[in-house]
């Protein structure tokens, strides 16, 4: 016997439902890695500043109460990062013949690290590091210093010294790459601007920036940064 037409219409509705759940694409679960990515992604296109629970929130298509399953707070998610960014550090063998340059090649993996993403080594400064790819990190620096027979609570400082240094470094690195991009920031000058400014200035006000305004203003970043933590380094003395 046909189905009387408000069956059939009852029907046709229920297969259209049915076709529209089995067709919609089931959305991808919440995940500490998808955290991760998505808090990396604002912060390689937006900056740090703009890092925020509810901005790694939006990137995901959720919104922030979903991520409180996951992470505490925003410093989670700051330790997240850390985390990443030390995953992709290569650690060698300590070796007692080589250990000043291996943690120069350690530090400066971790520079370029941080020079990925604008801002991301405020992530670092003023935290204990609690993930385990960051305890890898310096659980092998340590290795390195202690190999070079630098004493544990000089190794300990030492290692104290170089990640505030190397914080800080990107940080300066990443705040003078944004202030470039605005062209309302005239005050971030060149080299050759700088020695013309220092060499104009007073003589008898400022006669040494005058006479060394080259060596003021030479060098690269680079150059910089490896004369810095040479500086660290180079006065450390073994135990005998």
């Amino acid at each position: 016997m046909p189905a009387a037409p408000r069956q059939r219409r009852a029907a046709r509705h229920a297969r259209s439902a049915d076709d529209t759940a089995a067709s919609s694409p089931r959305k991808e679960p919440i995940t500490v890695t998808r955290i991760t990515d998505a808090a990396l992604e604002v912060v390689a296109t937006e900056g740090y500043d703009a890092l925020t629970i509810r901005r790694v929130a939006a990137v995901l298509g959720t919104g922030p109460s979903s991520l409180y399953a996951h992470i505490v707070n925003k410093d989670d998610i700051d330790d997240l990062l850390v985390g990443r960014l030390s995953a992709e550090i290569v650690l060698p063998e300590p070796d007692p013949a080589t250990w000043r340059d291996q943690l120069l090649d350690v530090f400066g993996q971790i520079r370029d690290q941080y020079l990925k993403y604008p801002g991301v080594s405020r992530a670092a400064l003023a935290m204990v590091p609690t993930n385990l790819e960051a305890l890898r990190v310096r659980e092998g620096s340590f290795a390195i210093l202690l190999a070079g027979g630098i004493e544990p609570r000089t190794a300990a400082w030492t290692l104290d010294a170089m990640s505030l240094y190397v914080s800080a470094y990107a940080l300066e690195q990443s705040l003078v790459r944004q202030r470039r991009k605005n062209p309302d920031q005239e005050w971030v000058l060149s080299r050759d601007e700088l020695v013309r400014r220092f060499t104009a200035l007073p003589a008898d006000t400022f006669p040494q920036t005058r006479r060394y305004a080259t060596e003021l203003t030479s060098g690269t970043g680079t150059d910089r940064f490896t004369f810095t933590l040479g500086l660290i380094l180079d006065n450390l003395r073994p135990s005998t």
